[in-house]
C-alpha cells in the first residue's frame, strides 16, 4: 500500500480519499477505485471509468492487497467500567481496530453496574466517551429486575437484549426462568426488538457438574451438547408463540443445527452465531491443565467444528462474532490449570479476520464468505445502518487486508489488555495491513462514535 498525492488537474469532483486496487465488492474482488468523501462512500467504479478527482491522496494497493469492509462484532466484552483491569474501551477498541474491525456492540455483563437500566446504560456511555478507535453501540439485559421496563432502553438506542438461562457467571446479571424468557420476549415483541440468548439448560448443566478438574475430557463432559440442545428448544418453542426476534449467540454444538434449521423453515424469527474459536480449535488438542482455552459453552471435537463449518456454509448459522470476553491473567488459573474454577472465556477480538480466513480458505470458500460472515452479515442482523459492504453511500469503514501473508501470533504483541489467549504461537494466513474509519487512518487514538439503534 503507497500514498501519493493527487495533482488537482482535472477538478471534476472533490473527494478526501481514492483507493485504488482489488476490493472486495458484492460481485467479488474487481480492479476498483473507491472515493471517500465526508466519511461516506460516493464512487466504487471500474479502472477505465474512474474520473480523476482532486482527492487529497490516493492510496494504491499493493498487488497483494484487498480492500474490504471493516469487519462488525457484535459480540464484545469490554468490561468497563468496574472490570476494567480485565479489559476496557481503550483497548478492546485498539485491538479491534489492529483486527479490522470498524464496529463493535457492547455485551452488558461483566461491567459494574451491568446494562440492565436507562441509568446503567448511561454510566456505560460515560465510560466509553472519549476513549473509542472505533464505532462502539450497546446491548442491554434482559434480568428479572429489568423485565418491564425494556421498552425504556429500546427507546434510549439499544441494539437488543442479553439474557442468560443459567448462572451467568457473575452475581449482578441474573438468568430468567422459562416462564420470564417468555415474559421478556413477549414484551420485546410488543415493539419489534431483538433478544439474544445464552443457551444452555442449567438443569443439565447442574448434574454434570464438575467443580474441579484439571482434565479437559472432564470439563468438556460438564456441558454436554444435549445441555445446548435443550435449551435451544426452549428457545424455540417461546420465540414460535410470542413472535419475538431471537437471536442465540455463540453456538457450539452442531447438534442443535436441526432443530434451529427446522425452526427456521417453519418460520420462527430465529438467527444464530458462532465464533471462530468453535471453528479453529478442538477438544482433543486441548492438553490438560491449558484454561486459556475454557469458555463456556466449550470447544468441542474437530468432528463437530466441521459441522459447524457445514453449518455456515448452508445458511443455518448466519454470523460469525468473536465473543470477546477476556480476564485478568490470574484469572486463568494458568498455574493449577483447573478448569472448574479458571474464568471461562477467550480472547480473539484482534485476530477474527485472520482465524476465519485462514479456516475457510482450506475449505474453499472465498474472501467475500468470511465478510459476509463478519461484517455486511452482523450488521444487517442487528440494524447497525450503512455498514459491512464497499457500495456507494455506505460509511468508509475499511481495512486493507493481505490474504496471503502469514503471521505468528505472539499473546504479548496484541492490543488486548491481558496477554492471555489460546492462539498464542499459532500461525495464520492473513494480515490487517490498515484500518479506516469513516475514510480516516485508525491510530488508536479516539475517533470512534457511539452508536444507537438506528432511527434514534
Amino acid at each position: 500500500m503507497s500514498i501519493v498525492s493527487t495533482d488537482n488537474e482535472h477538478p471534476s469532483r472533490t473527494v478526501d480519499l481514492v483507493f485504488s486496487g482489488r476490493v472486495l465488492t458484492d460481485d467479488g474482488i474487481l480492479l476498483r477505485r473507491v472515493s471517500v468523501s465526508d466519511g461516506r462512500i460516493v464512487t466504487v467504479e471500474s479502472v477505465s471509468d474512474w474520473a480523476p478527482t482532486t482527492g487529497h491522496q490516493v492510496i494504491e494497493l499493493a498487488e497483494d492487497e484487498v480492500l474490504v469492509p471493516g469487519l462488525v462484532d457484535t459480540h464484545v466484552h469490554v468490561n468497563e467500567p468496574g472490570r476494567t483491569e480485565w479489559e476496557g474501551f481503550a483497548t478492546a477498541t485498539r485491538a479491534a481496530a489492529a483486527g479490522g474491525v470498524t464496529t463493535v456492540l457492547d455485551m452488558p455483563l461483566n461491567s459494574v453496574p451491568a446494562t440492565t437500566s436507562v441509568d446503567a446504560l448511561a454510566v456505560k456511555q460515560a465510560a466509553a466517551a472519549g476513549q473509542c478507535a472505533v464505532d462502539v453501540g450497546f446491548w442491554a439485559g434482559a434480568v428479572p429486575d429489568s423485565l418491564g421496563h425494556l421498552a425504556e432502553l429500546h427507546e434510549a438506542g439499544v441494539f437488543g437484549f442479553k439474557c442468560f438461562l443459567l448462572d451467568s457467571g457473575v452475581p449482578e446479571f441474573l438468568p430468567l426462568s422459562p416462564v420470564q424468557l417468555r415474559a421478556a420476549m413477549t414484551e420485546i415483541a410488543a415493539f419489534d426488538g431483538l433478544l439474544i440468548v445464552h443457551a444452555e439448560d442449567p438443569d443439565l448443566i447442574a448434574a454434570h457438574a464438575v467443580p474441579h478438574t484439571v482434565h479437559y475430557a472432564e470439563f468438556l463432559g460438564s456441558r454436554p451438547p444435549e445441555s445446548e440442545t435443550a435449551a435451544i428448544e426452549t428457545v424455540i418453542e417461546a420465540a414460535r408463540t410470542t413472535g419475538c426476534r431471537t437471536h442465540l449467540v455463540h453456538l457450539s454444538s452442531a447438534a442443535a443445527l436441526p432443530a434451529i434449521a427446522a425452526a427456521r423453515a417453519d418460520g420462527v424469527r430465529l438467527t444464530v452465531e458462532t465464533c471462530p474459536h468453535y471453528l479453529t480449535l478442538a477438544a482433543e488438542r486441548i492438553a490438560d491443565g491449558q484454561t486459556q482455552f475454557k469458555c463456556c459453552p466449550p470447544v468441542r471435537d474437530a468432528a463437530n467444528a466441521e459441522l459447524l463449518w457445514q453449518g455456515l456454509a448452508e445458511g443455518v448459522i448466519d454470523v460469525v462474532v468473536s465473543d470477546h470476553s477476556p480476564s485478568t491473567v490470574d484469572l486463568k488459573l494458568l498455574d493449577q490449570g483447573d478448569f472448574g474454577a479458571a474464568w471461562g472465556g477467550i480472547s480473539s477480538l484482534q485476530l477474527g479476520l485472520p482465524l476465519i480466513w485462514s479456516g475457510a480458505r482450506s475449505r474453499g470458500h472465498e474472501l467475500g464468505d468470511v465478510l459476509g460472515w463478519m461484517s455486511r452479515g452482523p450488521a444487517e442482523l442487528v440494524g447497525v445502518a450503512g455498514k459491512g459492504r464497499i457500495a456507494v453511500g455506505y460509511a468508509a469503514d475499511l481495512a486493507v487486508f493481505a490474504p496471503e501473508e502469514q503471521q505468528t501470533v505472539d499473546a504479548h504483541q496484541l492490543e488486548h489488555r491481558n496477554p492471555v489467549t489460546p492462539y498464542d504461537g499459532v500461525t495464520l494466513h492473513g494480515v490487517v495491513r490498515a484500518t479506516y474509519l469513516a475514510g480516516r487512518p485508525v491510530t488508536g487514538q479516539p475517533a470512534g462514535q457511539l452508536l444507537v439503534r438506528d432511527g434514534e
